[in-house]
C-alpha cells in the first residue's frame, strides 16, 4: 500500500525515532510499504518517520526498482565508519520541489539488520554514501535543509510558510 509522505513541518520528521523490537508483521508490512511508496514517489531512499511511523527503519535502492539486488532494507542502522566530504545537490521527498547543496561524506559504512533479523553491513560510497547519511537523519529527526545554512535555507522555508498559508503544501 502506498502511503502518504509526510511534508516538513510535520512533527514526526523533526523527532527521533526509535528503535525497533520484534520483526513482527506489521513491521513486514511497514517495509513493504515503505518500497511501494519509494518506488512510486519515486525516490531512491525513505525512512519510516517519513511515512508518519516513528521507528529507526530505512529503504534505499538507487536502481530504481530496476536492479533486484538494488535494494536495500535497514532496521536500527548505525554507522561504523564515515570519511571524505562531497558536495552535491540534493532533495528530499518530504520537501518536494527543493534542492539544496549539502556536505555529506564520501564514504559511509553502515551496519544494522535486514528485514529477516539478519545482520548486515553495507560500505557506500558517492551517491550510495549520500543516501545513507540523508535517511539516517531522517531517523535522527532531521532533514536536509537542517545541513543549509545562510540564505538559502532561508528562502526555501520562506516559500514552503507561503505554500502552505496557501493551502498547496
Amino acid at each position: 500500500m502506498i502511503r502518504p509522505i509526510l511534508k516538513f513541518g510535520d512533527t514526526p520528521l523533526h523527532e527521533p525515532a526509535a528503535e525497533v523490537g520484534v520483526l513482527s508483521d506489521e513491521i513486514q508490512k511497514l517495509i513493504d510499504d515503505m518500497i511501494e511508496t519509494m518506488y512510486a514517489a519515486p525516490g531512491i531512499g525513505l525512512a519510516a518517520p517519513q511515512v508518519g511511523v516513528p521507528l529507526r527503519i530505512f529503504v534505499v535502492d538507487l536502481s530504481f526498482g530496476r536492479d533486484a539486488g538494488g535494494l536495500k532494507v535497514f532496521v536500527n542502522p548505525v554507522f561504523l565508519e564515515r570519511d571524505g566530504v562531497q558536495l552535491e545537490e540534493e532533495g528530499c521527498l518530504s520537501v518536494p520541489g527543493f534542492n539544496a547543496t549539502v556536505a555529506r561524506p564520501q564514504r559511509a559504512v553502515v551496519k544494522g539488520r535486514d528485514r529477516h533479523g539478519d545482520e548486515c553491513t553495507v560500505e557506500g560510497t558517492d551517491l550510495l554514501a549520500r543516501a545513507f547519511q540523508h535517511e539516517m537523519d531522517h531517523l535522527d529527526g532531521k532533514l536536509f535543509l537542517d545541513r543549509v545554512r545562510g540564505i538559502k535555507r532561508d528562502l526555501i522555508v520562506k516559500k514552503i510558510r507561503k505554500l502552505s498559508r496557501a493551502g498547496k503544501w
